[in-house]
Parts: structure tokens; sequence; C-alpha cells
């Protein structure tokens, strides 16, 4: 029986194609706004974001809880705060637990095929 619900549970993190299409398309946008705030957090650490850029960090962050809807490491992701505006060294931290996040989502979930040296694999 255990092996049963075992089962269930492995084919619900199954990787959707909608899932790796989001993964794809998000994962380079999410890297790209990181360095950007990462920058202002090395000159102004703690100097608020401006509302306009937290709304499009949010959009990606929002966007990566959907890919990560049935990774365990999902719980512990928060997007950042519109009301109360996060400085520059937090917008950092919670930016990368979701980096940290989509890593270990494509660690375990995207296998090479072989000794493909060109990148080629597939996603389970």
């Amino acid at each position: 029986m255990k092996q049963t619900e075992k089962k269930t549970s492995l084919e619900a993190r199954k990787t959707s194609e909608d899932q790796v299409k989001l993964y794809n398309t998000i994962s380079p946008l999410l890297h790209s706004a990181f360095n950007e705030v990462k920058e202002f957090s090395r000159k102004k650490q703690d100097e608020p974001l401006n509302l306009k850029k937290v709304k499009m960090i949010n959009r990606l962050l929002e966007k990566a809880k959907e890919v990560l809807i049935n990774e365990p490491t999902v719980d512990f992701l928060d997007i950042l705060d519109e009301d109360d505006l996060p400085s520059n060294s937090d917008a950092v931290l919670t930016m990368s637990q979701f980096i940290s996040a989509m890593n270990k989502f494509h660690n375990d979930h995207f296998h090479l095929n072989g000794w493909d040296i060109d990148g080629g694999g597939e996603w389970d």
C-alpha cells in the first residue's frame, strides 16, 4: 500500500509541458531581474525598491510559483510585499530563494541523455 501511495506522490510531481515551457520562459528573466536588483543592493542595500519594480518582479515570482506548484519548496516562497516596499537586500534574499527552488526543480526533473554535450536531455 505504501508503494502505491509513493507512486501517486511521484506521479503528482511529474512535470507537465506547460510547466517546462513556463520554466524556460521565466528562468532567464528571473535571473536577469535578480542580477539587476543585486546591483542595486550593492550600491544601496537598505533603499526600498519602487512599486513598479516590485510589481514586475512579483509577476515573475508568481509565475515561478506556478512552475513549482507541486514542489515541496513552494511552501517557503513568498512574493514581495507591495504595501510595505522591500529594501533592495530583502528583494535579493527573496529572489535568491526562488532561483534556488527553480534550480532544484531543474535538477530534479531534467535529465541529460548520456554523454550528450550539446545540452540535449529530457524532462520527466
